[in-house]
């Protein structure tokens, strides 16, 4: 559970944040945030779900304009602040990490991760109907619960209901009436309340990427075999944990080929282009393996799964945590040690994988 007092100091830069008065006529960026948190404690989907639920809701509804800190600019004569939400969602992550130590167990993972993914998507329920397939999209959004139950688009309604009643604007009703929408949607997509029931991962997967077919539809698999993707901060045990699970498969490894090679730290082409390579050829020899790298953002890890997809090969990407202190301990004591201030840069792009990223995809604390 996450108390509220403790989530406060998160806020001060809120303070004074300027907002368009036009949608915000409440005042600035904190003045919203307390009261998305009053009005959600006034609605009876948030008084019907439990205690913890509640909690973790609160916590979201505090915190789901925090990358308006970041974000927000003059523009074309009025304030604005693109790319909040997801700003939001990595800055609430780093928070939640290094500062109340919400890592390396699986409740604090997965509760931390569906108050990310809260945020990261509490304004997409006004836009879903701009998608070219709502409905998709929607199942789509509602497989992260696979992954931590805590998240549904149930939630995610809740709060971006809170959102719109914790603004003084003229078309608040309007905004209203698209939630509705929003949630007879998901209703009708079968998504409303968890994941969709996929009958396997391929058929999952097939809907993840667009492929033309009935929701529910079992589709054959046609992987030859799965390439492991890890991925995790320096110092997590990536190593030790493929020497423990995979010391029968192949590796390609990016430190591996860095230390071969005798290249700077800095030299990172090089390094790419020799591990595409030795994939490359374990991908037509069609021989399973592990690839082990940092893997943190979704960007990053799609320029390596295209490259195994388009050989034919099934992805799992196997997401490491370690507890934020002994994580720091751990990489401490490595003869190669990262820098913590390197480390504290690359938590900022950390975003664990889900499941639109591969046929399968696991959130493992070690």
């Amino acid at each position: 559970m996450i108390s509220l007092e403790s989530l406060e100091p998160f806020l001060t830069d809120l303070a004074g944040v300027q907002q368009d008065p036009g949608c915000h006529g409440e005042g600035d960026a904190l003045a919203h945030s307390r009261l998305v948190m009053e009005r959600m404690a006034e609605q009876p989907s948030f008084l019907a779900l439990d205690g913890n639920d509640q909690q973790m809701l609160l916590a979201a509804g505090l915190l789901h304009d925090l990358g308006k800190a970041r974000c927000t600019v003059w523009e074309d004569g009025r304030w604005t602040a693109p790319g909040h939400s997801a700003a939001g969602a990595k800055m609430a992550r780093e928070k939640l990490m290094t500062w109340l130590g919400l890592a390396g167990t699986p409740e604090a993972l997965r509760l931390r991760e569906a108050v990310c993914l809260l945020i990261r998507w509490h304004m997409r329920p006004l836009h879903i109907f701009e998608r070219d397939d709502p409905a998709r999209a929607l199942r789509q959004m509602a497989s992260a619960g696979e992954l931590t139950e805590l998240f549904t688009l149930e939630k995610l309604a809740v709060l971006a209901e809170s959102d719109i009643r914790g603004r003084i604007c003229p078309d608040q009703a309007e905004r209203l009436e698209d939630m509705a929408l929003f949630r007879a949607l998901a209703e009708e997509a079968g998504c409303l309340r968890g994941p969709f029931p996929y009958p396997d991962a391929p058929s999952r997967w097939a809907d993840m990427t667009g492929k033309a077919m009935v929701p529910g539809q079992k589709v054959y698999d046609t992987a030859w075999g799965t390439v492991v993707m890890v991925s995790g901060l320096p110092g997590t045990g990536k190593d030790t944990y493929i020497a423990a699970h995979y010391g029968g498969l192949p590796m390609v490894s990016l430190d591996r080929v860095r230390e071969e090679l005798g290249v700077a730290p800095d030299d990172g082409g090089t390094v790419v282009r020799t591990a595409r390579e030795q994939a490359r050829v374990l991908l037509r020899e069609r021989q399973p393996f592990v690839f082990n790298a940092t893997n943190l953002s979704p960007a990053n890890r799609g320029r390596w799964t295209d490259l195994f997809h388009r050989y034919g090969a099934a992805v799992r990407i196997e997401y490491l945590e370690a507890g934020w202190e002994e994580r720091r301990r751990r990489n401490l004591s490595r003869r190669d040690s990262v820098p913590e201030s390197v480390v504290a840069r690359m938590l900022r792009s950390l975003e664990p994988p889900l499941l639109t990223e591969a046929e399968d995809v696991r959130w493992i604390c070690v």
